[in-house]
Parts: C-alpha cells; structure tokens; sequence
C-alpha cells in the first residue's frame, strides 16, 4: 500500500521529467530562433556586400575613366551616351579596310589548318590570369571577346592581355538580352561604350578592334529582326561580326572533363579553319584546367595558331 508521501515522491518525480522536457524543448526553440537570426544575419551580410560592389563599380563603368599609376580605373565626370559615340566619331580611328572584311568573310575558306581561340565574358579576377598564364607557356595568342563592364573591374588584366599580344575584341557591355536587344542602335551603342572603355584601359586612344561578338551569337529566334538591323548597322560603322565553327560548350549545363573534349573533337571535326568559343567568366575553373589538353589537341591534329590581327588588321 503506497502512502501519502509515496504519490508525493511519484509525483515530484513526474513534475521533474515534465520540466526537463520542457527545459530541453525550451532550449531547442531558442538554439532554433538563434540559428534564424544567424542565417538572417549573414544574409543581410552579404546582401550589403553585394549592394557596396555595385554601387562601386557604378561610378566607373558609367563614368570617362582614366588609369591611376597603381593601374585601377580613376573616376571623372560621367558623360552621356551622346557624348561617348561623339567621342568615338571625333577619334582619329583606324579605319577597316577591304582587305580586312574579305579576310574576315572568307575566314573559313582556307586549305590551311589553322585555329583562333577565343575566350568570353572576361576579364575575370581568378580565371583570367590562368588562362593568360597557360596561353604563355604555349606561346600561344588568344581572342579576348570582353564585357565592358568587366573591363572596368579588371583594368590591368586587360592592359595585360593588350600587352602580351592577344586580341582585345568586344562583347557588348551588359550581356543583358533584354537591354542590349533592344534595338539595333542599342547594340552598337553597347559596343561604343566598350570600345571606349578598352582604349582608356590599354592606354592606345586609336585603338580599334572592329570586331564584335553577339552575346549569345548572331542568330536566335527572339532577337533576329534586331540582330539583322544590327548586322548592317555594325557594319555600317565598320565593325565586322564573327561567331564559331567550333565549341568545348564549357558553358552549357554541368560540363565535364570528358564533355569539354567531346564537344571539342566532334565539332572540330575535319574542318581546316576553327574559331573555337570557351570562356573565362569567374565560374569557368574547368574551362582553365582544361585548355592545356584543347591546346595539345590542336597542335596534335596539326593547327597553327592565330588572332584577328593577322586578318583585320
């Protein structure tokens, strides 16, 4: 027979596993609630990171810049788009010549096995200097199609790659389809403004690739009419367009080491002339890690190696 004080120890004992649990459910909310303010935290964090790189990189990439000795881009009064393409009319610009848009047109009509790297998107902090690190133990010259806006990130990588004797062409500024698409004055407009900010960069105000690259390539469905327009009006400033014959897809859903290789060989084919596209946006580490195998590829099927200055210019 339980007495009195027996229910009282049963029961004391029951009110203590009570408050543990409540004690220990109390702890996981509150560890719960400190995890949220954390995680939101560090989301605030790196949203106010984001928003402090753009608003640095405002100024420059919309403004007339200069390089400071230290080689990073120094801001001076903004100038309008207006004022930009006047710029660029009143420069003592290199003009296209004939010779140049028939090289340029007959580009793959070659008995010669000749191939023209090209890289997109850059310049970019990490990958960039990789590929110009690989590209120079080959002795190999390269196309750099850039985005105006990187050319204002990474002045030096681009007064680098002028330098060491590979080709600055253009790639628009955005790389905004709905922005650059917009009409076919936005394209060249696009181009103008990237142009301008090339020749700041590399020191050479006469400087004139006369080459562009269609972000996306010259076809497409959606933007056909505007791209058409385009063609002619480029081309009515003496600005050639040129797109590929080859491609690792180095940029097309989740590329491997065996894919980029795969993609190469098959579209390389047996052709004689290839202008391959890779890339070096900030995400392309494979893109690096593999262009020593590309290059030893071409050399083993018997390519020689050349840039758009041995045909336009």
């Amino acid at each position: 027979m339980v007495n009195y004080y027996g229910y009282e120890e049963v029961s004391l004992t029951v009110i203590k596993r009570l408050n543990k649990k409540k004690v220990f459910g109390l702890l996981l909310i509150i560890l719960f609630i400190l995890l949220m303010i954390l995680l939101y935290v560090f989301s605030i964090h790196k949203k106010m990171l984001k928003v402090k790189e753009e608003n640095q990189y405002a100024n420059i990439e919309d403004s007339n810049s200069n390089i400071s000795n230290d080689g990073e881009i120094s801001n001076q009064e903004t100038i309008t788009k207006e004022e930009v393409i006047d710029i660029v009319n009143s420069a003592k610009l290199p003009k296209l010549t004939q010779v140049g848009r028939e090289n340029m047109n007959n580009i793959y009509a070659t008995n010669e096995k000749i191939a023209y790297i090209t890289f997109d998107d850059g310049p970019s902090q990490n990958i960039t200097p990789q590929i110009l690190n690989i590209l120079d133990q080959y002795k190999i010259k390269a196309t750099f199609f850039l985005l105006g806006r990187n050319v204002a990130r990474y002045p030096s990588l681009v007064k680098q790659e002028y330098e060491t004797g590979h080709y600055i062409a253009n790639h628009g500024y955005s790389h905004e389809y709905n922005t650059i698409y917009t009409s076919a004055q936005t394209v060249l407009d696009e181009y103008l403004k990237t142009e301008q900010l090339i020749r700041t960069v590399i020191g050479q105000e006469s400087y004139c690739s006369h080459l562009f690259r269609f972000p996306g390539g010259s076809g497409g469905k959606k933007y056909k009419d505007v791209k058409t327009e385009a063609k002619q009006l480029l081309s009515d400033n003496d600005i050639l367009y040129i797109d590929w014959n080859s491609l690792t897809n180095d940029s097309v859903g989740k590329p491997t080491q065996e894919s980029i290789m795969s993609n190469l060989v098959s579209t390389v084919g047996t052709k004689n002339s290839v202008v391959i596209l890779m890339h070096d946006a900030a995400t392309k580490q494979l893109t690096a890690d593999m262009l020593p195998q590309v290059l030893n590829y071409l050399i083993e099927q018997g390519y020689t190696f050349k840039t758009f200055y041995d045909i336009i210019m």
